[in-house]
């Protein structure tokens, strides 16, 4: 309750701030871009709009809105070798909520940034009104659903997360969903795609919707950024129903046996955690290494 009270203070406190700032205006629909490739047949639609909140915008692999550069080169995590400009100065993303969220659904979202913060040497900073680059977490209409940019895209940069509604919590029942979009908006992407995916995971494509099926393309090896082992339990994982074309076949199933899931919303795993702080260079310092490195441990499922 007092963790509650202390985030609802947070909230007064940042509403205040906020509304000095002239918050930029919002269109209801919005049209993120996506690779040339990856357009959606319509006929399809009624198949997504009773799945998951990350598969329902129909964008890339369901919640990413990216262009043809950066799918060219998208693997585990952006490459900044290839995209500097794509990652967030400093570690530094300045954000703002939008007000049109509930109380309830504000104190879920500043969870989520809360969680990074400590988490990680990342740290999601209130918007001042002036700098170029932030993150705008507000709830689109259309598409609906969870989905987000990859990387710092540049300007006012929307992270889109659909409130709970008559049909359920959509992408702020837990702060598990805010915290995979915000990976996003931070560079990662699923892991399901990694090219050493087939030793963990067997995809079922007889049972993708077929307009969906690149969505379980894996990627080369040369390309991949990542530097640790297969994570199931990623909060970037795949559920195993994700774009299936019937209720009850799954898309894809574990090879390794033991496997109770693939994938969860509820909070970044071990392997989570480690890799936000490598690709933002919080583990280049030794002192900083052991903080950051024993909180993942500690604190990651």
């Amino acid at each position: 309750m007092k963790k509650v009270l202390k985030i609802l203070i947070l909230i007064f406190i940042t509403n205040r701030f906020s509304a000095r700032i002239i918050i930029p205006q919002v269109p209801d629909v919005v049209h993120p871009p996506i690779p040339e490739d990856a357009n959606l047949d319509a006929a399809y639609n009624t198949l997504i709009e009773d799945q998951d909140p990350e598969v329902r915008p129909g964008l890339f692999q369901g919640d990413i809105a990216l262009n043809n550069d950066v799918y060219n080169y998208w693997r585990i995590g952006l490459r900044w070798d290839v995209f500097p400009e794509k990652l967030w100065t400093n570690g530094t993303v300045p954000y703002v909520i939008s007000p049109i969220y509930e109380p309830s659904d504000q104190v879920t979202i500043y969870k989520a940034i809360r969680t990074i913060n400590f988490m990680t040497c990342i740290k999601f900073v209130p918007w001042d009104g002036v700098t170029k680059d932030y993150i705008l977490i507000w709830p689109i209409k259309y598409p609906s659903g969870c989905w987000s940019f990859v990387g710092k895209f540049g300007g006012s940069q929307i992270v889109s997360l659909q409130p709970p509604d008559s049909n359920g919590p959509n992408c702020l029942g837990t702060e598990g969903r805010a915290i995979h979009e915000l990976m996003h908006a931070l560079g990662i992407f699923h892991e399901q795609s990694r090219w050493d995916r087939d030793k963990f995971v067997k995809i079922h494509h007889e049972n993708i919707i077929p307009s969906f099926k690149s969505n379980f393309d894996k990627q080369s090896l040369e390309n991949t950024t990542y530097h640790y082992e297969y994570d199931y339990d990623s909060i970037m994982h795949y559920g195993k129903y994700y774009f299936s074309k019937a209720k009850g076949k799954p898309t894809m199933t574990a090879k390794m046996p033991n496997v109770k899931r693939l994938g969860q919303r509820k909070a970044m795993s071990k392997g989570d955690c480690l890799k936000l702080n490598h690709l933002y260079g919080c583990f280049d310092n030794a002192k900083r290494r052991r903080k950051y490195y024993n909180i993942c441990q500690f604190m990651g499922l």
